[in-house]
């Protein structure tokens, strides 16, 4: 299964910890430009503002890295986070499941065609191909929620391995937040065949 976990980030108690915490701490050497721009997501949900970022580069460029220090400082936030699998692409809603199934609200407040389609999308009960269009709204719907109470950090790596059920959902939600406090970011390893997240903002890494 597409590996997850989801936390609240604490302030690290340490001598940087005194510096902001939208601020990038000068650990990855050459990469202070690629800090900055997720910082500056950081910085946007603290205030308010959704964002969206793509970050694409070759396997061992530093994508993960540079999510893990992104990670590291969103002091404050709740912070969910999935590793695209590529054995299991051909699991419908595996990945979306793994990565909100258990940080989200209560699926009562949904609407009843939404709940019926996020249930059967994460395996909560049987049924048919649920609507993507519903599992969208409803994600679209929680997330708003959960960004009521504290910003939310959503990091996807090795998203190109992502089921397309879930990399089009995502991409869906990513088109549409608006002034949630909701950052989306999705680590893609290029070359990549995937255009599901086409059009989204980017960061390339670069050697």
């Amino acid at each position: 299964m597409v590996q997850a976990v989801a936390a609240r980030q604490e302030a690290p108690h340490d001598e940087a910890s005194a510096l902001p915490a939208d601020k990038p701490r000068a650990r990855l050497r050459g990469r202070h430009g690629e800090q900055e721009r997720l910082g500056r997501l950081l910085t946007g949900i603290r205030s308010g503002r959704s964002g969206i970022l793509v970050v694409r580069g070759e396997a061992g460029i530093g994508k993960t890295a540079l999510l893990e220090q992104f990670v590291e400082q969103a002091a404050g936030c709740m912070v969910a986070r999935a590793t695209g699998v590529q054995a299991d692409m051909e699991l419908p809603f595996a990945g979306l499941q793994q990565l909100f199934g258990s940080t989200l609200g209560s699926l009562e407040r949904l609407p009843d065609p939404q709940r019926d389609a996020v249930e059967v999308a994460f395996g909560l009960r049987s049924g048919t191909a649920p609507d993507r269009f519903e599992v969208g709204l409803a994600m679209l719907a929680l997330l708003a929620e959960v960004a009521e109470q504290e910003p939310i950090v959503c990091i996807v790596d090795d998203a190109q391995w992502l089921d397309q059920a879930s990399a089009r959902t995502l991409a869906f939600v990513a088109r549409r937040l608006m002034a949630e406090s909701v950052a989306l970011v999705f680590a893609v390893r290029e070359p990549a065949e995937e255009q599901t997240f086409a059009g989204l903002p980017e960061l390339i890494v670069e050697v």
